[in-house]
């Protein structure tokens, strides 16, 4: 029992409600064409969207990545109960909405950012860009050989014509929910496996002949790959990918893959940039493993050029060589990148990457970006861009607010 209403439990300017403001202007049209259960026809109501939205946003802020915590929150904190007004929900529902929707929060984020360009916040002319492994939902038992998998492969089709010969054979011997349970669950099964098998073949051709023995896939999460982690160890992970935009600390791209390293990662990004903005970013800052030949120089030439910014390695083989000057392998763009970063203003501007890039992925991880618990690069995608919007979304507020206080 409360003495107070809800609507005046949190503050004022209580990250819920900041939240709950960016939603109401949201355009969510797509999702409410969706609703088939609408007034003056049958069907229970459905949970409206914007406050499946708000959760989750609010979810992430708060470091909450399961829907079942989500769930008991709805009942026992208040800035979770004000988000729903009332409103009865349950994990399964927010399960299927976090993943559902990756196309519309992919979109929300090209909007976002266009928006916050309008306003100012975001210039785009220069941009951090890093990489960061985050731990998948998979154990390192589930990593299986190729003949492995072939074999589990026909077991697991054995077993669901053995479930579907039974049920013919027997309708009454169980109920039709116990039925369909048994029969989902050897199916998603053998589909996962058969995953497994394809990813397994991809994996494969990456080794070298000596190492073929050495392929192998999850049968739990096949696009999960071995990868060498911050604390040194390798363990099933991902790939995320954040470029953030130097002036603002707002996140302008976001993508997420199966490669352990960042070598070859800047091109896709800057042709990101180019599908959401319609031009790329006047500037590139990314760590010393993006720095590719064929990513540098595709920068340089494009139109309009991009400067790259990226620590020059030295050479193994010749020590005394000065790697500032033209190699004999480059190109007039590679070159170009040579004598920028021997300069001392470049060397100025290439550590706004470690405060900006770094921060972002550091922020990434306070609010709980260690493992994932959603399987499948799809899915894991469509959970970093709810962290790419709720890190926009609270970094804008602030923003602003600095500019309210300058210009008073």
């Amino acid at each position: 029992m409360r003495s107070a209403s809800l609507d005046a439990l949190p503050a004022e300017d209580h990250p819920a409600r900041i939240v709950w403001e960016y939603v109401e202007g949201l355009d969510l049209s797509r999702l409410y064409d969706a609703i088939r259960a609408v007034e003056g026809r049958a069907g229970r109501d459905p949970i409206d969207p914007r406050i499946l939205m708000a959760l989750w946003l609010y979810a992430t802020l708060d470091g909450v990545g399961a829907a079942r915590e989500v769930d008991r929150l709805c009942d026992a904190h208040v800035a979770y109960q004000w988000i729903c007004g009332g409103v009865s929900v349950n994990y399964h529902t927010l399960s299927d909405f976090r993943t559902a929707n990756v196309q519309l929060l992919d979109d929300l984020l090209t909007k976002s950012v266009a928006g916050l360009m309008h306003e100012g916040l975001v210039t785009m002319n220069r941009v951090a860009q890093d990489g960061m492994r985050v731990r998948a939902n998979a154990g390192n038992s589930s990593f299986r050989r190729g003949k492995t998998l072939q074999r589990l492969e026909l077991e697991a089709r054995r077993q669901v014509r053995r479930l579907r010969r039974q049920l013919q054979d027997d309708p009454g011997a169980a109920n039709k929910r116990q039925k369909a349970a048994r029969r989902r669950a050897a199916r998603e099964r053998s589909e996962r496996i058969a995953r497994a098998r394809k990813e397994f073949e991809k994996v494969e051709k990456t080794k070298r002949p000596d190492k073929k023995d050495n392929a192998r896939a999850s049968t739990t999460d096949p696009q999960a790959r071995f990868m060498k982690m911050p604390d040194g160890g390798m363990r099933p992970a991902v790939n995320v990918q954040f470029a953030t935009d130097t002036a603002g600390g707002i996140i302008t791209g976001a993508d997420v893959g199966n490669v352990g390293g960042d070598m070859g990662q800047m091109a896709p990004m800057i042709e990101q940039h180019k599908d959401r903005y319609g031009g790329p970013p006047g500037q590139m800052l990314v760590d010393g493993g993006f720095a590719c030949r064929d990513d540098i120089d595709s920068a340089g030439t494009a139109e309009p050029a991009i400067a790259v910014y990226a620590p020059v390695q030295k050479s193994r083989k010749n020590q005394g060589e000065n790697c500032y000057e033209r190699q004999p392998a480059d190109t007039d763009a590679v070159a170009e990148w040579r004598r920028r970063m021997a300069t001392e203003e470049a060397k100025e501007i290439y550590k706004q990457r470690a405060a900006t890039a770094e921060w972002t992925n550091a922020m990434a991880r306070n609010r709980g970006m260690y493992q994932f618990l959603v399987r499948g690069l799809e899915k894991v995608k469509a959970v970093v861009l709810w962290f790419a919007l709720a890190h926009n979304l609270i970094r804008a507020a602030s923003l602003r607010r600095r500019m309210v206080a300058m210009a008073g």
